[in-house]
């Protein structure tokens, strides 16, 4: 990180490499403001949990995670035919490939990002698959939402603003992904429940967004 950039929540920091530089240089120019400024965040969150779980995780790699994350939502992957998770994680992985990055290092990445909309799963992989998806869960969903204080969430914030961010996330998820509907099949589970028994409601995720603790 810049010596220019603010104070780092609760000294949770981004590596100041030559890998998280050019990263953080393509995604700014790559995606919206309000995908990068979200990007960050997830980084940050994911610190944060990180030192709620006690997990020890490599810095630069979650930081790739999480600042390629939602690259496929830009408007250059809505023919892809893909998920747009996919799309993401292959970005990453071109990305780090053509910095020398170790294989394994790429597969991980890759993993956290492609799993990062597939709630039940991560949790049990390596920390950075992990914490990419505890960061947006957090930031998205208000998962784990007192888990954090609210100093250190002030701080986030504050160098990341969200303003009227479940509107504009919602907006951003219904562009990424309207032009490929296919990609929208999701967890065939709750189809299941639904169709065989009696009373059983399946989770809204835009209802999650609406209703989490985040104001805005």
């Amino acid at each position: 990180m810049s010596t220019t950039d603010p104070p780092a929540p609760a000294g949770i920091r981004v590596p100041d490499t030559r890998l998280t530089r050019e990263a953080t240089e393509l995604i700014r120019e790559s995606v919206s403001e309000l995908v990068y400024h979200h990007s960050r965040r997830v980084y940050f969150f994911a610190g944060l949990q990180a030192r709620n779980r006690d997990l020890s995780y490599d810095p630069e790699l979650l930081y790739i995670g999480a600042i390629f994350h939602d690259l496929g939502l830009n408007e250059r992957f809505h023919s892809s035919g893909r998920r747009f998770e996919v799309d993401s994680a292959d970005e990453a992985r071109r990305f780090l490939q053509g910095h020398g990055v170790p294989e394994d290092s790429v597969r991980r990445v890759w993993t956290a990002i492609a799993l990062h909309t597939t709630p039940g799963i991560p949790a049990f992989m390596e920390p950075e698959v992990a914490l990419v998806t505890a960061g947006v869960e957090y930031d998205v969903l208000g998962i784990g939402y007192q888990d954090v204080s609210e100093a250190d969430r002030a701080a986030v914030v504050a160098l990341h603003p969200r303003p009227d961010f479940k509107r504009r996330i919602l907006e951003a998820f219904t562009d990424g992904i309207r032009s490929k509907p296919e990609t929208s099949f999701g967890n065939v589970k709750a189809d299941v429940l639904e169709h065989f028994v009696p009373g059983f409601e399946r989770g809204d995720f835009v209802r999650t967004i609406l209703d989490s603790p985040w104001a805005e």
